[in-house]
Formats: structure tokens, C-alpha cells, sequence
């Protein structure tokens, strides 16, 4: 069975909960019932060697725990005589029996049930009489994993989860992130260190503050383990919503991960892993989601710690949380004389240029590129998300840069690299070939200026070619005769006051001169302008869609005259037909 089909199997569970649940709360039932099937394939094999070895432990009287593990050869161990179709045999106590059950697993698993919520869950359906249905027909899937695969598994949960949060109409962006788009961000922070990678006993710690069901953590675990078997890739994460924590703890489990490295709760208000630096991240924070909620605890850190906290550059508006993500990234970059990191986010197109110079977002993009941390923007095509069609970036953002990027910014359109699915999955109607992957992965690797049907695809500028300095342009104020006004006392004392009806702001580029600029293009147009150089601020702004766009000149003015005349005529044939 593939993966849709078992997907649609799953799915299927929902008919039984229909009348009793409401669509929006099948995933309650459906997911932990998925997990604990998949829990309970995985522990079959070893079952029997589990029990023997918890009897001869008790009568040794000595703590059984390390010695189950080893007998499950899993991360986790269940005690219990019973498991899903021993269930099936007592039909009159299937609620008790379950409940036993899921109190024998260790701890880990345990606390995923919790976070489901799994014990109310099982209350629920009790009572509505669709218990022993329900586990009956989970007890038909086999989810062993020579079955189904752990990437199987993965699309899977990801296919479940998709279809949920349709039924509860999620925020747009809030969501896991498709499998194409994951490849290519880890092939994108791998790239540049694959000797190192290959060689044998290498490891490394990756990172996803955002981290959901786990999918960022798994792919860069199996591009490591194809790339260098004999690698050891080390993953951390944090996720907020309770169910998707679940499913990546479980997923973890299986894979032999240690679980305590996944943590639950907010990585903005609460850091899960405070003091810890990472070789390599990746996140796909929630797009224009507010961050009102961490409002307090945000604005504390940034006031009290400054630079030496998370957000000491700037805090962007309050309705977009994502640059905050991007700024943790950076606090958790492992320092260059430990080896450095590279990380890859999805941003949405905001925070290239939102905000004006000095605002929080503008003074955050200042110092990414102040501090040459920025290695490339990939800009991806539109309708890549199951819940958005909006455009998203790529930032591939190091603190090792190698030397013939340093000072530079490579600026990647791959907005035109896409296939058509064969099928939509909710708003994603495009997809990234492994040739777009390979293609784009190249352009990155290679590090060059390109071009593709006469267009540009790849460009590099240099740091500064994005930033300006805002000028207060002031003018005199001056009385009912014209007389300018002069100032009566202070640092004004005598000189000109302005007039703030006629203050004006000017934008220059960091390249050009300040007072060249004036005298080119203020002072023709207004000569009594004077600048003042108190108000000035820098920004920075990343026009990306402007450093592609390619003018095309409108057709010359006698072909589209030829088109307008033959239109005309016919227009005016068929009228003539009519009247006949």
C-alpha cells in the first residue's frame, strides 16, 4: 500500500466519529490512535524478549529500565501482557485495558500521550460507545516498519495533519513544510561542507526552533546518512502545538533520537535549549502571525539584555513574529571559532523591505548585513504551501562565509523553477523537481551571475548596495511678507526655522555622497533647502523582485495602430452584415 492509500485508510477512521465529533476534532482521535499503532508495530518483534526480561529483573530485584531497552532494542519499552489486538479480546473492558496499556510504556511515550490528550480522548469515545471500533480498526493497519517506512510514515503524518488543519482552518503559514522545499534548503546548508561531511565519525548538532512534526530533522538525517553513513547528525528541536510535538517526539523515538532534545513550549517566550549553539539550522516560522501573545516576555529580553540577549538588533511589528525567529537563529549560531554554522529560513516577502530606516525590521536587516551574515536570498515560486499561495524566500544566512563571498549577497530568482502536481494538495499547486533542486543548489554552490531565456536568475551586490541613509530635507518658514523667520533663541538663535509643511525626506544609497546628492537633486528644485543632518538615519532595504525585472518596451505605436484597424473593420464587416 503507498503512502496516499494508507493515508485515505487512516482517513477512513474519520466515518466512524461522524455525528460524534465535529470535522475539526477527527485529528484528536485519528493521530495518537496512529501513533500508538505505529508504537505498537514497532515493539511486536521484541514483545515476548521484553517480558521475559522484566520477570527475571524483578525477581533480581534490581531496576529493570536500561535492560528492557536493551531487550527492545527501541528508545522506548512497554511492559504490559497486553498490546492492540490482545485488546480486541475483551471487548466489555476495552477503556480499562487501554488505559493499562498505555500506562506500561516508558515515560517518553507516555508523556507523548499526554500531550495529546489521549486519556479524555479515550473517555470521550467510551461514552459514545465507538471505542472498541475505533482500536478494532487500527488493529487492520500494519505500520511495522518494514511496511511502511519512516519517510513513508512521515508523509503520512504530514497528509493527516495537512487534512486537519484544512477542517480547522489554520493560520496561512502556520504549517509544516513541504518535502520539496525542506530538500532544498539542506542541500543549500550542506553544500559547501561536504568533505567535511564524508569524512567518517563526523558530528554535528542541527537545530529547527519551528520544529512541527519533525520533517526538517528527519530529511537532513537521511541526506546525511546517504551522503555519509558513518556520520553522526545530532537533532534539537521545539515545537509549540502539543499534537505536532507528539508526533515528532514519536517519530524521533523511533529513529533512535534523543527525545529529550525535542522540547515543548515556546521558543520566543521560553528557549528550550538557552545556552546551546548549533552547527546547522532550519526553520519555516509562521508567516504574518502576531506575537502579541510573547509580547511581554520579548520586550523584557530585548530592553534587559540588549545584544547580549536574542533581539538586541530590533523588534519588528507586532502583527509578524517571523524576523523574531530569525534574530534566535542567529543568537544560536555556533561561534566561528568553533566551526561557525550556516542556517536556512522561509520567509515571506515582508521582511526584505518593511520598514522604514530606524524601524525595528530595518535596523534587524542592518545588522545581518552589517555584520556580512548574509550569504543568499532564493526566491521560490508562488502556491509552494499547503495553506498559502503567497511568495516565500529562502535566507541562507552564515557566520563562516568563505572569502570570495565575504561582502557579497547572491541573489537567486527561482521563481519560474517549478512542475505542475499531478494533484493539489490544498493550496500547493507547484512543486520543485530534483532537477529545479539541482539547478538552483548549483547557481548557489557555484556562486554566479546567470541568466535564462534573457533574464537575469542570479545576481550579486555587495552589502552596502542595499542600504541608504534617510535625509531630513527642511525648508524656511517664512512670514505673511516672505521674510524668512529666524530662530529667537538656543542653537536656532538666528538661523532660519523650518517649516515642517515643508519638511521632506529623501532616500540616498550608502554609495553615493550625501551632499552630492543634495546639490543634484534637491537644490535645482528647491535652493533655500538645507539638510538636517540630526534626523539622519540608515535602513536597509532588499528590493528583490526590482533587481529582476526585465523592461519590455510596449510594441511600436503603427503595429498596435494595424491591430486597432484591423479590429475595426471586422467590427464594422459584421454590423454591415446585420443591417443586409
Amino acid at each position: 500500500m503507498n503512502q496516499q492509500s494508507l493515508s485515505a485508510f487512516i482517513w477512513s477512521v474519520a466515518d466512524l466519529l461522524r455525528g460524534d465529533y465535529k470535522q475539526s476534532e477527527y485529528g484528536r482521535v485519528i493521530l495518537p490512535f496512529t501513533v500508538l499503532r505505529r508504537l505498537d508495530c514497532v515493539l511486536a518483534p521484541t514483545k515476548q524478549a521484553v517480558l521475559v526480561e522484566l520477570e527475571n529483573r524483578q525477581k533480581l530485584g534490581i531496576n529493570p529500565e536500561p535492560f528492557l531497552l536493551r531487550a527492545s532494542r527501541q528508545t522506548f519499552f512497554n511492559t504490559s501482557p497486553l498490546d492492540m489486538k490482545k485488546l480486541m479480546g475483551d471487548q466489555d473492558h476495552i477503556r480499562e485495558n487501554l488505559f493499562s496499556y498505555i500506562n506500561t510504556f516508558s515515560y517518553a511515550v507516555r508523556d507523548i500521550f499526554e500531550r495529546f490528550d489521549f486519556h479524555a480522548q479515550v473517555e470521550r469515545l467510551a461514552k459514545c460507545g465507538l471505542l472498541y471500533r475505533v482500536t478494532e480498526r487500527f488493529t487492520q493497519f500494519d505500520l511495522h516498519p518494514d511496511v511502511v517506512s519512516n519517510h513513508q510514515m512521515g508523509l503520512v503524518f504530514e497528509e493527516l495533519i495537512r487534512k486537519f488543519a484544512e477542517l480547522s482552518n489554520e493560520t496561512a503559514g502556520e504549517h509544516f513544510t513541504p518535502r520539496d522545499v525542506i530538500r532544498l534548503l539542506v542541500c543549500l546548508i550542506f553544500i559547501e561542507d561536504d568533505d567535511v561531511l564524508s569524512k567518517p565519525g563526523v558530528v554535528r548538532a542541527l537545530y529547527d526552533p519551528t520544529s512541527g512534526t519533525g520533517g526538517m530533522l528527519s530529511i537532513s538525517g537521511e541526506y546525511l546518512a546517504e551522503h555519509n553513513p558513518k556520520a553522526r547528525l545530532t537533532v534539537f528541536g521545539q515545537e509549540l502545538n502539543p499534537e505536532s510535538f507528539a508526533i515528532c517526539k514519536a517519530d524521533m523515538l523511533i529513529k533512535g533520537q534523543d527525545v529529550s532534545n525535542i522540547v515543548f513550549g515556546n521558543t520566543l517566550s521560553d528557549d528550550g535549549h538557552s545556552g546551546r549553539y548549533f552547527d546547522y539550522m532550519l526553520s519555516n516560522p509562521p508567516f504574518g502571525v502576531e506575537w502579541k501573545k510573547v509580547e511581554k516576555e520579548v520586550r523584557k529580553e530585548h530592553t534587559t539584555l540588549g545584544f547580549n540577549g536574542r533581539f538586541g538588533p530590533g523588534l519588528p511589528r507586532i502583527s509578524d513574529g517571523s524576523m523574531l525567529f530569525l534574530l534566535h537563529l542567529i543568537s544560536k549560531m555556533r561561534p566561528v571559532a568553533e566551526g561557525g554554522c550556516r542556517f536556512g529560513i522561509v520567509l515571506n516577502g515582508s521582511p526584505l523591505f518593511t520598514g522604514a530606516a530606524g524601524s525595528g525590521e530595518s535596523e534587524i536587516r542592518r545588522y545581518v548585513l552589517e555584520n556580512d551574515l548574509l550569504e543568499a536570498i532564493v526566491g521560490l515560486p508562488t502556491d509552494m504551501f499547503y495553506n498559502t499561495g503567497i511568495s516565500t524566500y529562502i535566507w541562507i544566512v552564515s557566520n563562516k562565509k568563505p572569502e570570495h563571498r565575504k561582502g557579497l549577497v547572491q541573489l537567486i530568482d527561482a521563481s519560474n523553477m517549478w512542475q505542475k502536481m499531478r494533484k493539489s494538495l490544498g493550496s500547493k499547486r507547484k512543486e520543485l523537481s530534483e532537477d529545479h533542486i539541482a539547478e538552483i543548489t548549483r547557481l548557489f554552490g557555484q556562486f554566479v551571475e546567470a541568466e535564462a531565456d534573457g533574464k537575469p536568475i542570479s545576481r550579486i551586490f555587495k552589502n552596502t548596495d542595499f542600504g541608504y541613509r534617510t535625509i531630513t530635507v527642511e525648508r524656511p518658514e517664512r512670514d505673511a511678507k516672505g521674510k524668512i523667520v529666524l530662530g529667537q533663541k538656543g542653537k536656532m538663535k538666528g538661523k532660519p526655522m523650518p517649516d515642517s509643511k515643508l519638511r521632506d525626506t529623501e532616500n540616498v544609497p550608502l554609495s553615493q555622497d550625501v551632499e552630492e546628492y543634495f546639490k543634484r537633486e534637491v537644490l535645482p528644485h528647491a535652493p533655500d533647502a538645507w539638510i538636517d543632518h540630526d534626523k539622519t538615519k540608515v535602513g536597509y532595504e532588499i528590493p528583490f523582485n526590482r533587481h529582476f525585472y526585465v523592461f519590455n518596451p510596449p510594441r511600436p505605436l503603427d503595429m498596435i495602430d494595424a491591430d486597432l484597424k484591423l479590429t475595426t473593420d471586422r467590427i464594422k464587416a459584421m454590423i454591415e452584415g446585420l443591417t443586409a
